[in-house]
């Protein structure tokens, strides 16, 4: 597999990710006193947004009343930058709300409540939770091993860990990639 391969895996990772997000930006609207009485999501409407790797389809989710005013990517606002680095930095750092809410601040200018952060963090750990446990392929011709070395922050202090990772190659040529978790 090559570099376009796995970067094709992960711009999918990546879709599911902000749309979730947005998902979970919404139902805090809609629970909120301003999101209005009455008001429901109303469906979604597609968006290109470019990022650190190229242009990215997503669908963002609408309200009835059409008041929802996204803060992660704006109506409007068509470039989302530097997406991975902001968003690893923050797990990766092991952050808490208040300093998710500091770094979304610095890096947005948006104020957002820690609720909303509790939210999205939420629905993001359960896309991924997701992704990571999804059926295996009965057969993979092909698999390739490896594992990334990277700095996490656990109980306060910073250590290397090891993030292992599987590629499978399926019969038909398409990729499947793995995490088995930080060792």
């Amino acid at each position: 597999m090559d570099a376009a391969g796995v970067e094709a895996v992960f711009q999918k990772l990546k879709k599911a990710v902000i749309e979730r997000a947005l998902g979970a930006e919404l139902g805090m609207r809609l629970a909120s006193p301003e999101g209005g009485r009455g008001n429901h999501r109303n469906g979604r409407s597609s968006k290109t947004v470019l990022t650190d790797e190229g242009p990215l389809r997503i669908a963002v989710p609408r309200d009835r009343a059409g008041s929802f005013e996204p803060q992660l990517i704006p109506k409007h606002e068509r470039r989302f930058a530097g997406f991975d680095d902001r968003i690893i930095s923050m797990y990766a750092r092991g952050m808490s709300v208040r300093e998710i809410q500091g770094h979304l601040a610095e890096m947005y200018a948006v104020e957002v409540s820690p609720e909303f952060i509790s939210a999205v963090t939420d629905a993001v750990m359960a896309e991924v939770g997701a992704w990571q446990a999804r059926p295996l392929e009965p057969m993979y011709p092909v698999v390739f091993f490896d594992a990334l070395r990277v700095k996490i922050r656990e109980d306060g202090v910073v250590r290397n860990k090891a993030v292992y990772l599987a590629l499978g190659v399926l019969p038909d040529g398409t990729q499947d990639i793995r995490s088995a978790g930080k060792h």
